[in-house]
């Protein structure tokens, strides 16, 4: 990057809040309309009060902006943890959703200070190990699953008739949920989904700078009023808040290590789920910062857990850096860490000025915005794209969202991993480097190159990526594969973000030695084979 550009980056700290104040207020401003409606809803469908999604992002916004290794991304719940979060309350709870939350708070806790852990022995790198295809066909199944949960939601159906199934049997139960639609509900439910879905499609760039959740609010409010919710609806219909300041306590309870078993397993699941969710968003949203900066993955990860243990201890959700809040963000014009501290200001300020409009949002509304979310998680073209990169990438997909929706999300994630490995070694890479990278570096000047021997997988990349991070910025760089057997998607996908993150710094990066090599699909990233 030139000096020019770089005279361009905006300052940080309160430099940066003077320099910056009115785009970062405006950007914040409008993610704050888009997180307060989803905040909800999340939590709704986490089995947690629905105040708690707002907390976690006032502790996102408020506190973890200071400290985070990210300029530009929202700190939030996300709806990639419900399945785990409402998994907990229920194995926890053992049909007692208030016990439950208190005792996966405790689990939350744990997990949060084993994500600053993380972050302290700078394992941030550690989502290069996952393969993509399970990382997407994980966020698939939990697509599907906020799918299913959500239907009788969104048909104000009685919540007992989902209580307790599986998603198998949600997805079975969606005719019977169909055959008890409550009419009033459904119609919010289903113009409120039509608006979701339909938003992106809007011409009009000035119309479209309104988030549809606040359009999905807009409508659903005085549709609800004028249908008369609280006098002809069930009590379940209507979003229940209660006072702010009165429900802000310690709820954390540590009661759940009486269940070992249970404890550990959703310790993990927080902790690496919603790590490795971070880390992609941090990663993506350094490839579209107008500014091409370059976060810190282990500052942001310590952040995180800060931020997930104080918020779990006032009985608040996980938080993770969350594309589509990070995303809109970027799109809406901010410049520094300050957005994502206006966005929490903005929900606190909302909530200590106007918290009763919120208890007159209609769950079925909220319940469109997440079905929303699922539809984009799980949609057909995710499968169409994981389909043109290989048939090999498809199966491990498939496999990871089967054994997720069957089992749970580390029992998809690992079979997805073995999936893999078992394929690399059919397809002859060598046993002795499945886990272990065989590269060396060698330079003159200020040419470096790099021989990649036997394999270049995801689960030796890590190898690979220390000795590429190690290299001096603004050098020419060739990364080798002449000697390779298998280079898979994953390691040429890492290798694009590398090289963006390179050039951008000033150096060069070229990648050589791969026309021996047989490509498994005609996709440009396609896992490649000696011929």
């Amino acid at each position: 990057m030139s000096k020019n550009n770089l005279s361009k980056i905006p300052a940080d700290g309160l430099a940066g809040l003077k320099e910056s104040f009115s785009s970062d207020a405006i950007s914040g401003f409008i993610v704050f309309l888009l997180a307060l409606p989803l905040s909800l809803g999340i939590a709704k469908a986490s089995d947690f009060p629905p105040l708690m999604g707002l907390i976690t992002a006032i502790i996102g916004g408020l506190l973890v902006s200071f400290m985070m290794g990210s300029r530009l991304t929202i700190k939030g719940p996300a709806a990639g943890l419900i399945v785990i979060v409402a998994g907990a309350v229920a194995e926890f709870g053992n049909g007692d959703a208030t016990l439950g939350w208190h005792l996966a708070l405790g689990a939350m806790v744990v997990a949060g200070v084993i994500q600053i852990l993380f972050g302290v022995l700078k394992l941030g790198k550690l989502a290069d190990f996952f393969p993509l295809s399970a990382i997407h066909g994980m966020l698939a199944a939990i697509g599907i699953i906020i799918i299913a949960k959500q239907i009788p939601v969104l048909l104000n159906d009685n919540p007992t008739i989902a209580k307790g199934k599986s998603p198998f049997e949600l997805l079975a139960s969606i005719p019977e949920f169909i055959m008890n639609f409550d009419s009033k509900a459904t119609i919010i439910g289903l113009v409120s989904l039509a608006v979701m879905l339909g938003w992106p499609y809007i011409k009009n760039k000035y119309i479209k700078m309104v988030p549809a959740p606040l359009v999905v609010l807009m409508f659903s409010i005085p549709a609800e009023l004028f249908m008369h919710f609280k006098e002809t609806e069930p009590g379940y219909s209507l979003v229940k808040i209660g006072n702010f300041l009165d429900n802000v306590n310690v709820n954390v309870s540590f009661d759940g290590l009486s269940h070992p078993g249970i404890f550990i397993k959703y310790v993990i699941m927080f902790a690496l789920v919603g790590t490795l969710e971070s880390l992609l968003t941090v990663k993506a949203i350094d490839l579209i910062d107008p500014f091409k900066r370059k976060s810190n993955a282990n500052k942001d990860l310590i952040a995180v857990g800060i931020g997930n243990t104080i918020a779990a201890v006032l009985g608040g959700l996980p938080m993770i850096s969350e594309v589509a809040r990070s995303s809109s963000n970027v799109n809406n014009g901010a410049r520094t860490r300050w957005a994502n501290f206006f966005h929490g200001f903005f929900i606190l300020v909302f909530l200590l000025l106007a918290s009763p409009l919120l208890e007159m949002i209609p769950n079925a509304a909220l319940a469109a915005m997440l079905i929303s979310v699922g539809i984009k998680l799980s949609h057909p073209k995710e499968f169409l794209h994981v389909l043109h990169i290989g048939k090999e990438q498809l199966a491990i997909f498939l496999i990871t969202i089967f054994f997720t929706l069957f089992e749970d999300l580390l029992v998809g994630i690992a079979a997805g991993i073995l999936l893999k490995i078992v394929l690399h070694l059919y397809h002859g890479a060598p046993l002795n480097s499945i886990f272990k990278s065989y590269a060396t570096v060698s330079f003159t000047n200020d040419n470096y190159l790099i021989v990649v021997e036997k394999s270049a997988i995801f689960s030796n990349f890590l190898g690979i990526k220390s000795k590429l991070e190690a290299i001096p910025s603004q050098k020419n760089v060739t990364i080798d594969f002449t000697n390779t057997k298998l280079v898979d998607h994953s390691v040429l996908e890492s290798l694009h973000h590398f090289e963006h993150e390179y050039v951008a710094n000033g150096g060069t990066v070229k990648v050589v030695g791969l026309d021996d090599h047989i490509a498994y699909s005609d996709h440009e990233k396609a896992a490649r084979k000696k011929a």
